[in-house]
């Protein structure tokens, strides 16, 4: 898995950059309607699961572990349909819906990180994104009501964050795979 994913460092920039729009966006637009919250976050989740199973279909492919993305990204496109089919959705559903995946994505990344650390001594990049991400959970169940301007705000600081967090690891992983591998024998596969 490690391998995999570390080869596939460019999914996590992307999925860290989208993460960064979100949140950048968030708080551009600070009176964010409910029905724009859910288009943006669909959009994000539904991005973030293809990304997630497109790297779970490579690590099959390398006969690695690919049980945790499939279900990482099962959640995300999961969670973004739900979005899109429901436009009328309570904002209480909404602060569940996002409560889930937050909770089954943090779940599964400290997990990968945990894996990750036999390999990269001191990863803690995955392991931060994964906490980030059931602080966000947790958070949300705990105050459902808080009202559609603070879910944004917090939606927008954990994308920040986690976007972040993802980016540094995408190009953290990238300079392993040049070490581990060296750059010829990463120039001869195809991406």
């Amino acid at each position: 898995m490690t391998v995999i994913l570390a080869k596939n460092w460019w999914s996590l920039v992307i999925r860290g950059v989208a993460a960064i729009l979100l949140g950048v966006i968030t708080f551009i637009w600070p009176g964010i309607t409910l029905g724009a919250l859910v288009l943006l976050f669909g959009f994000y989740a539904l991005i973030d699961g293809l990304v997630s199973l497109a790297g779970a279909v490579r690590a099959a492919g390398a006969h690695e572990r690919w049980g945790a993305l499939l279900i990482e990204g099962l959640a995300g496109i999961s969670a973004g349909i739900i979005t899109f089919a429901w436009p009328s959705i309570t904002a209480l559903s909404l602060v569940y819906v996002i409560a889930a995946w937050a909770l089954v994505t943090g779940v599964f990344e400290i997990v990968a990180a945990a894996r990750l650390r036999k390999y990269i001594e001191g990863e803690w990049l995955l392991a931060l994104s994964g906490l980030a991400s059931l602080v966000l959970g947790v958070v949300m169940i705990a105050l459902p009501l808080a009202g559609a301007l603070a879910i944004a705000y917090w939606i927008g600081i954990y994308a920040f964050i986690f976007g972040v967090l993802l980016v540094a690891l995408g190009f953290r992983l990238r300079s392993w795979v040049k070490v581990f591998t060296g750059p010829t024998s990463i120039e001869a596969h195809s991406y």
